[in-house]
């Protein structure tokens, strides 16, 4: 395919797509050719060190992918022929094409980086600023993508490459501005920030040049709307402070003393519940608990766990996703499932019966 694709100049391209009879067949075209490439570059076809080959299948796969893209403007963005899973189809084929690791140089000796940079160019900045004219281009039809894209186009602004930074950063304050005329807020945007932004630096993602850069480019933006200027200000000083305790947990995870990374999931933990994030806050008292129990402090273990538990009712109604932990099941049952944990851990270090019986009444009465 890639040698066919590698043939074809726009005209090819225009005659061929010219071939389909009606829209819906051109859909399915395009939709089938997304997913394709997408699943070409997340299979690596070729081994790694075939970099040559992998270059020429990326540069055919961009042009396909820029002239289809041309085409979906003509056919598919008026609200009329407006196609929502087709764009979200594009958008996803995109990101994977622009995070893929063939593509990041940043991983790559200076002398390899230059070969490439000179026969290829930098594939990541023409595909990300066409990402970013494409979506300035949806108008009305952006929201139908927040919070969706929210994700995909974090990871895009997360590599290091200055200027597609720069380029794409503004798209967020979009968004923002995009939720807060359709339902008077940016709360799904601000949660699924925050949701992702944990798992992408958690995942080696974000520096402090993009922590600089995120509250640099989003301020100048609120600037010019004063009516958001306060909603974005706390927004930014919300994800600032998140991105620093991020950095500084991913920083100590492979530190020897086991006291750091306590403190940072402590620091993590606190900023979570001082949020209302409960789902996140979860999330770190069991990294907590597992740091707990590699020590061997198996009180401090159970303690950690009654916080968890102090967030369930004896009640029969079913837990809400963020206290899922051993699949669908009441907060009685969830609640007796961490009672019988916590006691099992109080055993193992030495607290009385007792105590034990009194720790658990008093969290009962309150």
């Amino acid at each position: 395919m890639t040698a066919i694709l590698s043939q074809m100049d726009d005209r090819h391209y225009e005659t061929y797509i010219e071939t389909f009879a009606g829209s819906s067949d051109l859909v399915d075209f395009l939709m089938e050719s997304f997913m394709l490439f997408k699943d070409l570059i997340g299979k690596h076809v070729y081994p790694s060190d075939w970099m040559a080959m992998i270059m020429v299948q990326n540069r055919v796969f961009l042009r396909a992918i820029n002239t289809y893209a041309d085409t979906m403007n003509q056919k598919f963005l008026n609200n009329d022929d407006f196609e929502v899973q087709l764009w979200n189809n594009y958008f996803h084929l995109a990101v994977a094409f622009i995070t893929q690791e063939s593509l990041q140089l940043q991983h790559f000796s200076p002398t390899k980086r230059n070969k490439i940079l000179a026969k290829y160019g930098d594939m990541r900045r023409l595909i990300g600023f066409a990402i970013r004219d494409i979506w300035y281009k949806l108008g009305s039809h952006k929201i139908c993508f927040i919070p969706g894209m929210v994700g995909p186009i974090l990871e895009m602004t997360l590599i290091p490459e200055e200027e597609l930074r720069r380029a794409t950063i503004p798209i967020f304050f979009d968004m923002i501005t995009c939720e807060n005329a359709h339902s008077g807020n940016f709360q799904k945007f601000e949660n699924e920030i925050i949701l992702k932004l944990d798992h992408e630096v958690e995942g080696g993602g974000g520096d402090e040049r993009y922590m600089q850069l995120l509250e640099t480019i989003l301020l100048d933006c609120a600037a010019e709307k004063p009516p958001l200027r306060p909603q974005v200000q706390h927004f930014v000083s919300l994800v600032k402070g998140l991105l620093i305790r991020l950095l500084d947990y991913r920083t100590v995870m492979n530190d020897d003393s086991r006291n750091n990374r306590m403190s940072c999931t402590v620091n993590l933990l606190n900023f979570y519940k001082d949020i209302n994030r409960e789902g996140m806050y979860i999330r770190y008292l069991y990294k907590l608990r597992d740091l707990h129990l590699e020590g061997e402090n198996y009180t401090e273990a159970a303690y950690t766990l009654l916080l968890h538990s102090r967030l369930l009712k004896w009640l029969d109604e079913m837990c809400s996703p963020q206290f899922e932990f051993h699949g669908s099941q009441t907060q009685r049952q969830l609640k007796e499932t961490l009672y019988d944990t916590i006691i099992d851990y109080f055993d193992k270090g030495k607290v009385s019966m007792v105590l034990q019986h009194n720790l658990l009444l008093h969290l009962d009465l309150h």
